[in-house]
């Protein structure tokens, strides 16, 4: 089944900044050994930290100002680069999970830039939208249970109401969480500062040739625009 990709016209008039790029993986290796490269990405974030705090980063002071303008308070929701960012200045660590997440933290850390890995086959098609909830959306929190985004909240909703997402860049869905047994990732960048469309071709290319390194097979990818808002993958 081919799934569409894409953000909502609303997310494009709502955040005029927005740059976002995606890419589609196949043959993912849950055994491929990162460490070497999820450290070298690790490192030039440590060293943007040596130099100022992560809520100085434009990157991240965009975002905060995206997620103001959503009704959210951006100390309390931290778009998903600024709390790996936040993590590594306080714990000097990333977390390991997967390789393929562990490359795309080290990665989002490394552009200040969010950057989400989704189980291609726990997306149910044939949409997934970056759009504001209605709330009868499920989610599907990484401790179990359900919960229903806030009508209005920007959510990653399939066509099944699946929300792969709360509050944007906030916190994923444990639903589609790439583990042992995915085999086709999608992966999102979405970046709100001035450079971020500048930045987002780089990162892509930069994240498909980690991966194919690694193990996994690249089949697709784009940089979305609101005149080229959709990306299409078979999964």
């Amino acid at each position: 089944m081919s799934i569409t990709f894409r953000h909502a016209d609303q997310a494009w008039s709502d955040h005029p900044r927005l740059a976002a790029g995606a890419l589609y993986v196949t043959g993912v290796d849950a055994s491929a050994d990162v460490g070497a490269r999820v450290a070298a990405y690790t490192e030039r974030a440590r060293a943007r930290l040596a130099v100022a705090g992560e809520g100085e980063f434009p990157e991240v002071v965009a975002w905060r100002r995206a997620f103001s303008r959503m009704g959210l308070k951006p100390t309390q929701y931290r778009c998903a680069s600024e709390s790996l960012l936040r993590r590594l200045r306080k714990e000097g660590t990333l977390p390991r999970i997967h390789p393929v997440v562990d490359l795309c933290n080290a990665v989002s850390a490394a552009y200040a830039v969010p950057v989400a890995a989704l189980d291609a086959d726990r997306i149910t098609g044939p949409l997934l939208e970056v759009r504001p909830a209605r709330g009868d959306e499920r989610y599907t929190p990484f401790g179990g249970g359900t919960e229903h985004p806030v009508p209005g909240e920007v959510t990653f909703a399939d066509s099944a109401g699946r929300a792969h997402a709360r509050r944007w860049t906030h916190r994923q869905s444990g639903h589609s969480a790439v583990g042992p047994g995915t085999r086709r990732v999608l992966v999102v960048a979405e970046a709100q500062h001035d450079d971020g469309a500048w930045v987002m071709p780089d990162l892509v290319r930069t994240l498909a040739g980690e991966l194919s390194a690694h193990g996994a097979e690249p089949v697709a990818s784009a940089v979305l625009t609101p005149a080229a808002p959709e990306f299409v993958f078979r999964a």
